[in-house]
């Protein structure tokens, strides 16, 4: 065995089985798979080439419906003043103690702090007050995809890491009624690409007060289900209603002359939601890429045993005419084994493997390999690159339907304190329950299990009762731990 195929032996085998080791197995699939390595900077972490391609291609889903939807990308500073961050009092409050601050700048003291954004509202609503004059100046929609930085304790790559790459979106409008339906549109866009893109099955609603985003009026979020029993918030939707308008002075002439505040909106997706695809999707192998944003939807391997001129020949005309219909890659280096290659590229998630071998070329077909369930179809040579379309549409549904399955059947409805808080301790998934809405049971639930609210689902049934404390309950709630 060659020094490479050793190491990349290795490499597969220090992977542990996915149910015995979650922790561990999910970075050992983020380093061994390429997707990302550690920075020298703790809590930080290099975005390699294949994981930006993957992170690429889940921008681009949501960039695309934001521009359908009347968005225009911008940028903004990444240093704000410590002055403009302290005018919105609750804002600061909830970030304080995440956020990072430039105190010199080559060999002089600033006489002003500068905070590195944990978001951008205070440095955007700066601007708005500045463009915004008239009610013809609205609405403004305008997203960024920036990098972030939040000085957080305990980090894991893509999940939580002190910077991090997202976009936020950040909207004005004459009214509430318009921020109100900008802030479920966007939630929407959310689900969709969750769901339809990431084949995430994804739970959607309001945040409780305690949950809810620092300076809002209401957060909405959509939420996924990890193997653990975990939710992963990935993604969130504000209504700021006016306050860091009044804050920041946004404000425009009306049609009727009268001068008002405007209602902003903001909401983000961070590159947390490709650390719930490789968690929720992954198996003992490695990567499970949805088809939507695999770098590479195919990858054809010759097999090398006798013919290697007519077998490698063979296999690029195969790349060429799959080429039309994917994204497919050659793996035709002859220094590894036919093996040792179906190893790697398991590892790093490729939806469809397509072997050809001197016995494919005497019989003329080839072997389709999936890999989310690992099942081989040998498929005539003359219709592969019409199988391979039907194949990676089946691909992406069946993950999602797998996904909804999974969902649906780790989701518990309980209604009485002595399930409730079993079914929260023993953490296989979300436990929807009636809730009081009170934020004091909120952390007394939290402080007995772990858990809090998810997000709220819809109205408790008539003389319902909270299923923790016993108050009269305002509505269904899903609660779990989360990350």
């Amino acid at each position: 065995m060659t020094d490479a195929n050793a190491k990349t032996k290795k490499a597969v085998e220090r992977i542990p089985r996915k149910a015995d080791d979650l922790s561990e197995w999910y970075t050992q699939v983020c380093l061994q798979a390429q997707l990302a390595d550690y920075a020298p900077v703790r809590g930080c972490i290099v975005l390699r080439p294949y994981g930006y391609a993957i992170w690429e291609r889940i921008c681009a889903e949501f960039d695309r419906r934001f521009k359908a939807t009347g968005h225009h990308n911008a940028y903004f500073p990444l240093f704000i003043p410590e002055s403009l961050l302290m005018r919105e009092a609750e804002h600061v409050e909830g970030f304080a103690p995440e956020v990072a601050w430039v105190t010199q700048g080559g060999g002089e003291t600033l006489r002003e702090r500068l905070a590195l954004r944990p978001t951008s509202e205070v440095i955007i609503g700066t601007m708005y007050a500045k463009w915004i004059q008239s009610h013809r100046d609205l609405p403004i929609l305008i997203n960024q995809w920036a990098n972030v930085v939040r000085w957080e304790k305990a980090t894991r790559p893509f999940l939580r890491t002190l910077e991090f790459l997202w976009q936020e979106g950040h909207t004005a409008h004459a009214t509430r009624e318009e921020a109100a339906e900008e802030v479920q549109r966007m939630l929407g866009v959310y689900r969709e690409v969750a769901e339809d893109v990431l084949a995430l099955a994804v739970i959607a609603g309001r945040k409780s007060e305690s949950e809810k985003f620092a300076g809002a009026e209401a957060t909405y979020a959509i939420e996924a289900l990890m193997p653990d029993g975990k939710a992963l918030q990935a993604g969130t939707s504000h209504e700021l209603g006016q306050n860091f308008a009044r804050a920041y002075d946004i404000t425009f002439t009306d049609a009727d002359e009268q001068r008002k505040h405007v209602w902003t909106t903001s909401w983000g997706v961070s590159w947390r939601i490709l650390g719930g695809v490789i968690m929720a999707h992954g198996d003992d192998n490695g990567l499970v890429l949805p088809p939507a944003i695999a770098p590479h939807q195919a990858v054809v391997v010759p097999i090398f045993r006798k013919g290697v001129e007519e077998v490698a020949a063979a296999a690029r005309a195969l790349q060429a005419e799959l080429a039309g219909v994917c994204r497919v890659q050659l793996d035709d280096r002859i220094e590894q084994s036919a093996a040792w290659k179906f190893n790697e590229w398991e590892l790093r998630g490729v939806p469809v493997r397509v072997e050809i071998g001197p016995r494919d070329l005497e019989e003329d077909v080839v072997t389709l390999v999936r890999r989310d369930t690992l099942a081989k179809e040998r498929v005539a040579r003359a219709h592969v690159v019409e199988r391979m379309q039907v194949l990676l549409r089946e691909i992406q549904d069946d993950l999602l339907a797998r996904s909804k399955v999974d969902r649906d059947t780790r989701t518990m409805r309980v209604g009485e304190r002595e399930a409730f808080v079993a079914a929260l301790q023993a953490q296989r998934g979300y436990v929807l329950a009636p809730w009081c809405e009170r934020a004091e049971c909120e952390r007394d639930v939290k402080a007995a299990t772990g858990a809090v609210t998810r997000v709220l689902a819809q109205p408790a049934e008539q003389g319902a009762v909270c299923a923790y404390c016993g108050c009269p309950a305002r509505v269904d709630a899903y609660f779990a731990r989360s990350y």
